[in-house]
């Protein structure tokens, strides 16, 4: 009887209540921010995108220096370029924990001076941020704003018309110019020349279950040190932090491939990123010959 009476006296808002998770349950398997041109999509998605939504496949991971550096199509290895804006260790981790792509025959990982820094804000829509209680339309709500201001402007002309979101990774062209790379240089020691191995424990922490994690799927795992322009002070705390990853690779086994400091400045388009026309294919060759070396997966190391 009391049960009754409650659900009589609120029936209007537990019938709303179901409306917004029944609404949510089909936003969320119509899931627009992977189906919809009308929405942005994360660096991931867009892997998935210009693979045919394929969850599988060997891969390169790292972040932006990874999409800059290897050229998949010209590649003779073959792997999935993964590279992903702002991406870290943490977020491969995410990325396996959650079973969003099933690595298989081959994981590399480009690690660069913002590989493993825990302070480094990522982008928060990559689909492993997203509590699983969470409302889908609360989690991309920006995205939804956006999009539905369009909508609201399109249909006040008479047009269902909208444009579509870019799907393509940025890329780097050319080269900046002294005084641009300068100015970066000190934004970046002032943001993160202060870190010490505390602020990459998280990241640290991801490597090691990430070797753990190819280890127990008998995954072979290669790791590359990406290219830092080498005009430039490497960030205080790299010494340390290359010493901490190196030890627990080579107490893994792991093959290291270090180019950090392999490439002229001419090859940079700023500090991180080797430009396209010309760093970008010496990379991807120096890559494949590596891996091409190694032959099938052994228990080989390479740390330089």
């Amino acid at each position: 009887m009391k049960a009754a009476t409650f659900l009589k006296k609120n029936s209007f808002v537990l019938g709303l209540l179901l409306a917004i998770v029944v609404s949510d349950f089909l936003i969320s398997w119509w899931n627009p921010m992977v189906s919809s041109r009308r929405f942005y999509k994360n660096d991931f998605t867009k892997t998935l995108y210009h693979h045919g939504w394929s969850q599988s496949g060997p891969v390169f991971f790292g972040n932006s220096a990874v999409t800059g550096a290897y050229i998949e199509e010209k590649s003779d290895a073959h792997l999935v370029e993964m590279g992903l804006s702002y991406g870290k260790l943490t977020d491969l981790k995410g990325i396996l924990s959650h079973n969003l792509y099933q690595i298989d025959s081959e994981l590399v990982i480009g690690i660069d001076v913002h590989t493993m820094l825990d302070p480094l804000e990522t982008d928060p829509t990559y689909q492993w941020f997203k509590p699983w209680y969470q409302p889908y339309v609360y989690t991309y709500r920006d995205y939804f704003r956006d999009s539905g201001e369009e909508f609201a402007r399109n249909l006040s002309k008479g047009s269902l018309a909208y444009e579509p979101r870019w799907i393509d990774k940025e890329l780097y062209p050319g080269r900046k110019d002294d005084a641009f790379l300068r100015t970066k240089w000190d934004d970046y020691d002032k943001r993160f020349g202060a870190m010490t191995l505390k602020d990459f424990q998280d990241n640290l922490d991801a490597l090691q279950w990430i070797i753990r994690y190819a280890e127990e799927h008998q995954l072979p795992l290669r790791v590359v040190w990406m290219p830092w322009n080498k005009g430039y002070a490497d960030p205080p705390y790299m010494t340390s932090l290359k010493e901490a990853v190196n030890n627990q690779l080579k107490t893994a086994d792991v093959p290291v491939l270090d180019l950090m400091h392999t490439y002229d400045p001419k090859y940079f388009h700023d500090l991180v990123h080797l430009n396209r026309e010309e760093g970008a294919p010496l990379f991807t060759k120096e890559v494949d010959t590596w891996l091409k070396s190694l032959g099938k997966p052994s228990k080989s190391s390479s740390i330089s």
